[in-house]
């Protein structure tokens, strides 16, 4: 498979991951939450914005991820270089990393985070930036 058709596989995954996310988050941010015999309250603030926003950046992160550790998996295959088992290992670790800190993987297990503001988001806009520079250079070579 070519270059361009790769990256139009991932720009079409990345959307569709991007869109799945945001419509799920508002059923879990956006919704009152309630338990058995409680009543309903809301989020307070804008903080259903931001745990959505982390949703989706978080599940791009785990889509662009995947892709990368694909890429290595390939790449392995054709040269067998022990670096190349680094940057494996590497990608498998941040894939953890990125499904905990996911809010709608927290939400599904029945917790809550509440009141980090901005710091909520800040960690996926980082790792997104070091993905993009990561995936440019899949590309570029």
């Amino acid at each position: 498979m070519d270059k361009r058709s790769r990256l139009w596989i991932l720009l079409a995954t990345v959307t569709i991951v991007a869109v799945l996310v945001m419509v799920s988050a508002v059923f879990a941010f956006w919704l009152p939450f309630h338990g058995p015999g409680m009543p309903p309250y809301y989020l307070p603030g804008d903080i259903e914005f931001l745990y959505s926003a982390k949703a989706v950046l978080s599940s791009v992160n785990v889509a662009l991820l995947a892709f990368l550790l694909i890429t290595y998996l390939d790449i392995y295959r054709k040269t067998r270089s022990e670096f190349t088992i680094g940057l494996i290992v590497f990608s498998i670790i941040f894939m953890f990393y990125l499904l905990a800190s996911n809010p709608l993987i927290i939400w599904a297990f029945g917790y809550r985070i509440f009141g980090l503001g901005p710091f909520t988001i800040l960690p996926d806009i980082f790792t997104l930036a070091a993905l993009i520079v990561l995936l440019y250079y899949v590309f570029k070579y």
